[in-house]
């Protein structure tokens, strides 16, 4: 009996801890600081844009080829590896239209098929205003709703023009966000779902569209082993099988003589490494010990919900404050041409040779790693330093009121050492957040140039 309400407890807290499944507001913002002065990138010659049915048509057979392998890596590397159907194998055929071949290689990576792939970027909030002609609707990028007092802005541009490789690559950090992973299970409301062999979602509402990107864009890997014994669908998550996917397709691309696509491709890949530096994306419940977690939900399950239903409301809460606080940072930092600690760490290469290289797991060994053991301290942190109602009330929804906040502005008429404290944390992460992505754009290389 107790095994049996030990994995009930369980997806009771994940069916409501998976709403928030975006972790940082806008990546572009963060990746344009990132790179700027990483030799690799701020020095690359300007890339030629291309179509994505340009690049599948001149590499189909190769992408047949990789496409194999990747499944192949997956079955052997990954937990709970649904095998993807034989019949979404992406086969060479030039016979087909462009569009149908597009539409055979985003279903054979199982992504969302309506997915745009449009030819964008979002520019740097550094620069000057974008020319408004240029700028394309929301939903020609995107196929999620925008969201209000959105700051992303979408730049079209054209196949043949000359694009800067740091515009190209901090652009698609962000792209993952607009639609790719969303409806991908068997009980979603989507025609793909029910054919890509994934299951049922493992956890959140399937009828809510963001929580159906969650287990891609989170990845419990470093929790209590007890959990592991009782729920071991805990680690049904997949964001090293979206890492491996677009960064090999990334090597093949630089390999074969198409550079947008291949910095495109590690754009993609990035997020999801980029995702996991956030601590609320690495662990079930930061600062709260597995005992607590499984205890409260056992009440639950007994009919006492109050103190689970406000451990979700808390988690949301702290998880969309920092991120507010983040973004918020960023972009005022950037329209007052400032720069804060956030944007000096997020630069700084200090620390990335401190890692291991990077290998195809490192997202999990390393960067969830590290992500996982910041969550207690870091809840501290929030508890410490912003206003009690955001972070330490229940009755109060940040998601529902988070458009009317400004949450610099409460912060920096509030204690300066404790925003100093919030600051140092913020920039901890961020720091993170650019060393793990300068070692993958690393490893993309170091992989492309070795075949």
């Amino acid at each position: 009996m107790k095994r049996f309400w030990f994995p009930l407890a369980l997806i009771s807290l994940l069916g409501l801890t998976a709403g928030n499944a975006m972790a940082w507001s806008n990546h572009s913002y963060a990746a344009y600081r990132t790179f700027e002065r990483m030799p690799e990138v701020a020095t690359a010659a300007p890339v030629t844009v291309e179509p994505l049915e340009a690049f599948l048509k001149a590499e189909e057979k190769a992408i047949e080829k990789l496409l194999i392998s990747q499944e192949a890596w997956a079955a052997t590397k990954l937990d709970f590896y649904p095998p993807r159907p034989a019949e979404l194998a992406f086969k060479a055929d030039p016979g087909r239209t462009d569009a149908a071949r597009s539409q055979d290689f985003l279903m054979a990576l199982r992504v969302a098929p309506n997915s745009k792939f449009a030819l964008y970027v979002q520019p740097d909030p550094w620069d000057a205003a974008p020319d408004a002609a240029r700028l394309l609707a929301h939903s020609a990028v995107d196929t999620l709703p925008e969201q209000a007092n959105s700051s992303h802005r979408f730049v079209g541009i054209t196949a043949g023009e000359k694009i800067a490789t740091l515009a190209v690559l901090a652009s698609a950090c962000d792209e993952p966000d607009y639609g790719l992973d969303i409806n991908l299970w068997s009980d979603s409301p989507s025609d793909w779902g029910k054919v890509y062999g994934f299951g049922p979602l493992p956890f959140g509402n399937p009828a809510l569209n963001f929580s159906t990107q969650a287990p891609f864009h989170m990845g419990f890997y470093h929790e209590d082993r007890a959990i592991y014994l009782a729920a071991p669908f805990v680690k049904k998550t997949f964001p090293l099988l979206r890492v491996y996917q677009y960064s090999s397709l990334a090597a093949l691309a630089f390999r074969s003589g198409h550079p947008y696509w291949g910095w495109r491709f590690t754009g993609l890949a990035l997020h999801y490494v980029e995702d996991l530096t956030q601590p609320y994306h690495a662990s079930l419940s930061p600062g709260n010990a597995s005992a607590k977690l499984i205890g409260i939900n056992l009440l639950a399950m007994a009919g006492f919900p109050k103190w689970k239903n406000d451990m979700i409301v808390l988690l949301s809460n702290r998880h969309l404050a920092l991120e507010k606080y983040q973004n918020q940072m960023i972009y005022q930092a950037a329209k007052a041409r400032t720069e804060t600690s956030i944007e000096i760490s997020l630069r700084s290469s200090d620390k990335d040779s401190s890692y291991a290289a990077w290998s195809d797991l490192y997202a999990r060994d390393v960067v969830s790693r590290e992500s996982h053991a910041l969550g207690a301290r870091l809840t501290e942190t929030l508890l410490n330093t912003l206003p009690s109602t955001y972070v330490s009330d229940p009755a109060f929804d940040f998601g529902v009121n988070e458009a009317g906040i400004d949450l610099v502005a409460e912060v920096s008429a509030r204690d300066a050492t404790k925003q100093a404290r919030l600051d140092a944390a913020t920039a901890e992460l961020m720091g993170n957040f650019g060393a793990h992505s300068r070692n993958l754009v690393r490893g993309v290389l170091k992989e492309a140039a070795q075949k």
